[in-house]
């Protein structure tokens, strides 16, 4: 097999794109440099008597707006709370509770295999007419397995794609557009819900105080860009990408021998544990709709207005999904013979947290640089004074959006993390956005476009080696240059699907999720009450 072409070695935009982000620190780094960097800013801003008007608080003495100075982060209020409270920040950093909880039952369900062979099962007997748009769909579905659908998915489209006499690399490239491309697009809110979400509610606490995400706030946003972008990664796949490839040549394969022995029948425990897990997951959905609607509606708060009683329900819907993971697994492992008794259950759970080592350092970096930027008072004078720019700026709402959009497709390039950009971004724009009247949830879907659309052309994310090396199993001269040029069309084709997407969203106020809509009032220092969620 031959290597791929080193960075230094790459000419023109993509390897000006690689060699500039390997200078990049590694994410965790990223956020120490970027909380030094906050340090000497806030320093110097609060020196120059850097201020704005708070909001939505009002000076009791004045009767005005409560007036937001910068404070130096090395004030001695903020070196003590920087010490004294390092175990709370850390721990209280909400996208951390989150993914925790989803991550135990997710993890169960993946190392059962219940993930690996439902993928399988769905891709396997595709009807060839329709080949191209299960792999892509399937791929988009096992967003919610996370990892598994990079390791299992994506080399099984090839010889999916192989054995019914097309080109392998174009049912990788298919495949790798619907995983790692439409990263948000999906049926169902999942692990990515939850992290953006808790990284979305902690932004907006910097500003505005108690605030609870709507982990379903973009439900209906999802579902929408699953089949706006699934017929676009089709047209791409089967009129530009697979004719350029041409007719595969066996003669230019390296070693696809390891994919091929993948390629079988499911047994008949793993088709009996599919059985299982679909009853499991009736069965939680059922419990959920009987707290919902049942005796008592434990899931319904009776008591508050109409637009808010639904609330507990949000809320429940982080540990509805950890139920719905764990039990699925857990029912697929017990008939499939994966899962053995109950210490087997809990080795999983285990290993799913074994998984999150490197997430918990990372959050444990970002939760200090979000904390610290709020003692600053750096994001609140940026978020109104940002505000107030963009309102007299005369822009609609649905160009500030695609705005957002284009910024963070841009930097996704060189920071390939999806929780490390949007806790880099979102405590300046979700508070911005909501002085001008949009909501947190469509600041989100925003930012949720702009990350999926460039995840595919740049080398930098992580799983770009792995895709590499499954293409040239199957044609051992394709290189770096090979996949990212294979990838663009796909990049730019789910970038202008979304961009057209969120402003026609915008343009028509649609619904985002349940009780998510596009705008809201704008929190003003006239009214001191903590602006809630549209939910």
């Amino acid at each position: 097999m031959t290597s791929a072409t080193t960075a230094s070695e790459q000419s023109g935009i993509l390897g000006w794109i690689e060699r500039s982000g390997n200078k990049l620190p590694d994410p965790v780094f990223l956020f120490f440099w970027l909380i030094a960097i906050l340090v000497v800013i806030s320093i110097v801003a609060s020196m120059a008597g850097l201020s704005a008007a708070h909001p939505t608080e009002i000076d009791e003495a004045t009767g005005a707006a409560r007036i937001i100075t910068a404070e130096s982060l090395l004030s001695a209020d903020n070196i003590r709370q920087l010490w004294v409270d390092m175990p709370k920040t850390f721990t209280h950093f909400h996208p951390l509770g989150y993914v925790l909880v989803v991550m135990l039952g997710a993890g169960v369900a993946e190392r059962a295999g219940l993930f690996g062979t439902a993928m399988r099962a769905g891709v396997r007997n595709a009807p060839k007419a329709l080949l191209t748009p299960i792999v892509v769909l399937v791929g988009m579905l096992g967003n919610l397995a996370a990892d598994a659908a990079y390791v299992v998915l994506i080399p099984l489209a090839g010889i999916i794609f192989h054995a019914a006499g097309r080109h392998p690399i174009a049912g990788i490239a298919a495949a790798f557009a619907g995983v790692s491309g439409g990263f948000s697009a999906n049926l169902l809110p999942g692990q990515l819900d939850a992290l953006l979400f808790g990284i979305t509610e902690a932004a907006v606490e910097t500003v505005f105080g108690d605030f609870t995400a709507n982990i379903a706030g973009n439900w209906f946003f999802i579902v929408a860009m699953t089949f706006v972008f699934l017929p676009v990664i089709w047209f791409v796949t089967d009129k530009m990408i697979e004719p350029r490839l041409g007719t595969w040549d066996p003669a230019k394969a390296g070693n696809a021998t390891a994919e091929e022995q993948t390629d079988r029948e499911l047994s008949g425990e793993e088709k009996k544990g599919l059985r299982w897990a679909g009853l499991a997951v009736l069965f939680v959905i059922g419990l959920w709709l009987a707290f919902t609607f049942g005796p008592g509606t434990p899931l319904i708060d009776e008591e508050a207005s109409a637009e808010a009683q639904l609330t507990p329900f949000y809320q429940s819907l982080v540990a509805g999904f950890f139920i719905l993971f764990l039990l699925a697994g857990w029912a697929y492992g017990k008939a499939a013979g994966t899962i053995g008794d109950h210490r087997d259950l809990v080795k999983m759970m285990a290993g799913a947290m074994e998984d999150l080592a490197y997430y918990l350092v990372l959050a444990f970096a970002a939760a200090h640089f979000v904390a610290m930027f709020a003692w600053s008072n750096l994001g609140l004078i940026l978020a109104v004074q940002g505000a107030d720019f963009l309102g007299g700026s005369g822009l609609p709402a649905w160009a500030l959006l695609v705005a957002i959009v284009l910024v963070s497709a841009l930097l996704n390039i060189f920071v390939g993390s999806a929780s490390a950009k949007w806790a880099l971004l979102a405590p300046v724009l979700v508070p911005m956005l909501m002085l001008l009247g949009i909501t947190p949830e469509m600041a989100t879907a925003a930012y949720r476009v702009g990350d999926g659309a460039t995840n595919i052309i740049t080398p930098l994310m992580v799983y770009f080696p792995l895709i590499l090396i499954f293409c040239q199993r199957w044609q051992e001269d394709f290189g770096l240059g090979s996949l990212a040029a294979t990838m663009l069309p796909y990049s730019i084709g789910l970038l202008l699907a979304g961009l057209v997407m969120t402003g026609a969203w915008v343009a028509l106020d649609l619904p985002l999720g349940p009780g998510a809509g596009v705008f809201m009032e704008v929190p003003t220092a006239a009214d001191p009450t903590a602006p809630a969620s549209a939910q």
